[in-house]
């Protein structure tokens, strides 16, 4: 099995690189399918889901244009339970259909917080595409439209996902070791 460091803390291989974009394949011929004939604002919250965002955008066959929100509610590898507005939104998004996209749902605070400032811009159509969700940890009873994996309340790094920064760039995904 696959293992690596970073910083003070070992890591495994949790889900490779291929699953992944095979989800993430999947889950544009959904959004294609549910969105034919329309265009779609995919909406990426930073800085985790750029890699997601990019691999899904791809993949859509639509009209499809890509806008960018920054927020953070993290300190290393636990939720500060905070959000904090850090890069407003420019996009105009009234009326229109508005995906949001996220590489990780976990106490759902911070996207609870996207549904209730995004729902002001009176989208057509809002609806949520994440490549993990820790259903464990959620705490709202919001749907998620898209998810690309459930996985238990651990910490992951890689595929976009960080500790303290480093890690975005690995091509797969590493759960926090217990060993």
């Amino acid at each position: 099995m696959k293992k690596l460091r970073i910083r003070d803390l070992n890591f495994e291989l949790f889900i490779s690189e291929g699953k992944i974009k095979e989800r993430i394949a999947q889950i544009a011929k959904e959004i294609t399918l549910k969105f034919q004939g329309q265009d779609l604002v995919l909406l990426g919250i930073l800085n985790g889901s750029f890699i997601v965002m990019a691999d899904l955008a791809r993949e859509i066959d639509l009209s499809v244009s890509c806008e960018f929100l920054k927020i953070s509610s993290y300190s290393g590898t636990d939720s500060t339970g905070e959000v904090k507005s850090l890069i407003g939104l420019s996009a105009d998004l009234e009326g229109k259909n508005v995906l949001i996209v996220e590489d990780i749902v976990d106490t759902g605070i911070s996207m609870n917080y996207l549904l209730s400032e995004l729902s002001r811009h009176n989208p057509r159509c809002l609806q949520i595409a994440t490549l993990l969700f820790k259903k464990q940890a959620f705490r709202f009873n919001y749907g998620l439209d898209y998810v690309g994996f459930e996985i238990p309340n651990k910490f992951v790094v890689g595929y976009g996902l960080d500790y303290d920064g480093l890690g975005r760039n690995l091509p797969d995904l590493y759960q926090l070791s217990t060993t």
